[in-house]
């Protein structure tokens, strides 16, 4: 389990480090003209949205890995669990049901590391 853990929690947080450092290096109208759903926030919030990404991504990985503060393992995956909800709650009010598929999966991933990292293998 401790295995699987470990490259859930490294796959997804290589995702979370390069969507979080291409919302803050893409310029805000190509990456709203990308996506659609930015243009429903504003440019800062986005860049604070891959900040959190950043920081989330490397809360997955980084304490575990350097033994100081293997807490933080779970609790940024239940922080990111929370984020991913918020994401899928905009894909439904926005109607973008394909879309949906892929930020569940990253809810579902998160759950599985802090429930993993809680309750079944702690560090």
């Amino acid at each position: 389990m401790n295995i699987a853990l470990w490259i859930v929690a490294g796959v997804f947080a290589f995702g979370y480090i390069v969507g979080g450092i291409l919302k803050q290096t893409m310029p805000y109208e190509k990456y709203a003209a990308k996506t659609g759903w930015a243009e429903d926030f504003t440019p800062g919030t986005v860049r604070f949205m891959g900040v959190a990404e950043v920081l989330g991504g490397v809360g997955l990985v980084l304490p575990g890995l350097v033994g100081v503060a293997p807490i933080l393992v779970p609790v940024a995956a239940s922080c990111m669990a929370l984020y991913m909800a918020g994401a899928v709650t905009e894909r439904i009010r926005r109607g973008e049901y394909k879309e949906l598929v892929g930020d569940l999966v990253f809810l579902a991933a998160m759950v599985f590391i802090a429930w993993g990292r809680f309750a079944i293998e702690p560090f």
